[in-house]
């Protein structure tokens, strides 16, 4: 038996009027949020958490809300963090996703359980979405319209968020993380820059981060500005001759240390290394994954990223 240490299962959040946040603190790698939208005859999920014991964790809490059973997941990308769970809802549960989401969780497959072989991941399937769209879509949860837009790349290539109008609730997966560091390795710095301007016309009052804490509009400012000083390190490197490595470490995470998670510094300059090197490219290009996760042990002074999952 694993003695690793872990964060306690997750407690929902009543944001809005049958909208609950799903928050597991302290956020860092795998400890993601979730959501529930409780309709007149059943709920809908955003996301699934990372592991079998949390994504039960959620289920129990969901449907102890007393409105009926799991309909509908939708997934706000396809990392496994968000979709591992989807086993412990469907079927008979719909899945839902932008198109992209489900050949992504094909390609990587489990691999992000590699990464952590001490957390305590428990038996799991890929469930990947039956239901996909290119750009938006709305549910009916009664009478209550809820809608997805794509509005990667961004943290992925398929991010999607979940706008409640009527209760001014914005579920912004891994878009916006209030409290922890941006990641923008397998997505865009400047698709996330672009995919900010789009939430803020929402004029969300209450944001829900694919991980961290419950905010509002002001993370939408708080993540610009971690992002634009990613763009001037990078900037600052390329023309020096630098790797984004060396870059991270002459740099620094500079005012953003006290944000969860700061070593993915080095994965952000990566990423926004490539954008400016090769401009030309498609946003959200594949980039080495495994090679920069390795540099980001290296930054961390040969520590693997704590995981509380």
């Amino acid at each position: 038996m694993s003695t690793a240490v872990r964060a306690p299962l997750g407690r929902l959040r009543e944001v809005a009027d049958g909208v609950h946040a799903f928050l597991q603190p302290p956020g860092g790698w795998c400890l993601s949020n979730a959501g529930v939208i409780a309709g007149p005859d059943g709920l809908v999920l955003v996301d699934t958490a990372a592991t079998r014991s949390r994504a039960e964790a959620l289920r129990t809490a969901a449907e102890g809300l007393g409105r009926g059973p799991v309909r509908t997941v939708v997934n706000t990308h396809s990392h496994g963090d968000h979709v591992f769970g989807n086993c412990v809802f469907a079927p008979p549960a719909a899945v839902v996703a932008h198109e992209l989401t489900g050949p992504e969780m094909a390609a990587t497959g489990m691999a992000l359980r590699g990464l952590w072989p001490a957390v305590d991941w428990g038996e799991l399937a890929l469930r990947p979405p039956t239901v996909t769209f290119a750009r938006s879509l709305t549910l009916l949860v009664g009478d209550r319209p809820v809608e997805l837009r794509h509005v990667g790349p961004a943290h992925s290539t398929n991010d999607v968020v979940v706008w409640i109008p009527d209760a001014r609730v914005l579920f912004a997966g891994d878009v916006a993380l209030p409290g922890c560091t941006p990641f923008c390795l397998m997505g865009s710095v400047r698709g996330s820059l672009a995919a900010l301007d789009r939430l803020r016309g929402l004029e969300a009052e209450t944001v829900v981060g694919g991980h961290g804490q419950v905010g509002g509009p002001e993370v939408f400012d708080e993540t610009e500005r971690y992002l634009r000083r990613i763009l001037d390190v990078a900037g600052e490197g390329v023309a020096a001759g630098l790797t984004p490595l060396q870059a991270a470490r002459l740099y620094g995470v500079g005012e953003f240390g006290g944000l969860i998670d700061p070593e993915r510094l080095v994965g952000n300059l990566h990423r926004a290394f490539l954008e400016i090197r090769r401009p030309d490219l498609a946003l959200g290009t594949e980039i080495d994954v495994p090679g920069v996760f390795g540099e980001m042990v290296e930054f961390n002074d040969g520590r693997l990223p704590t995981c509380l999952a």
